[in-house]
């Protein structure tokens, strides 16, 4: 198989199909770059690691600028991170940029989080960067966390910790029945 031709290939056929007005477009473009990121996975593993940067210099002029080596760091590094054993399948509801958030972070569980996440609420790429620089997981409480670990029923009074601390002009107050209080009001 040469590699470098099939490779070549689909970013090519992707970027043709990038210019076409179609609401598949970003589908198509993540699952493109998940198939470019195992080939490049496929052919960094026969040929050896220099791979990606000899593919770059000749991507660069028969496709575009974009397909430099750090480009294809991070489509490989897509393939590697979001295969199938270790988080969901693809998402259509989550776009390139969505992904390349969701690169960096090492926790599975935290990854699935964010993915649900950005379906349930539909969240956007900026709303997305927001909820993972504000470390929303991080923040759940460790009961919350492996009840989405076991796929558990969650409900309101998980998502908040207790004791609740409050600052308020740099005053600190605790509310240690808020928990009662939303159980009395909020009967599930």
């Amino acid at each position: 198989m040469n590699y470098y031709n099939e490779i070549k290939n689909k970013l090519i056929d992707n970027e043709i199909y990038a210019k076409v007005k179609d609401y598949l477009k970003e589908k198509n473009k993540v699952i493109t770059y998940f198939e470019v990121g195992k080939l490049l996975s496929e052919a960094g593993n026969k040929y050896g690691e220099d791979i990606i940067v000899s593919y770059s210099k000749n991507l660069i002029i028969d496709v575009r600028r974009r397909y430099d080596k750090s480009t294809q760091f991070k489509i490989r590094k897509f393939y590697l991170g979001f295969n199938y054993e270790k988080v969901a399948p693809l998402v259509p509801q989550l776009s390139w940029s969505h992904y390349l958030l969701l690169l960096p972070i090492k926790n599975i569980n935290e990854i699935n989080y964010y993915v649900k996440q950005v379906i349930n609420r539909n969240l956007s790429k900026r709303q997305l960067q927001d909820i993972i620089k504000s470390k929303e997981y991080e923040r759940l409480p460790v009961e919350t966390k492996n009840k989405l670990i076991n796929r558990e029923t969650i409900k309101v009074q998980d998502f908040i910790k207790n004791p609740i601390i409050i600052k308020n002009s740099g005053k600190f107050k605790i509310i240690s029945d808020l928990r009662l209080y939303l159980k009395r009001y909020y009967k599930d």
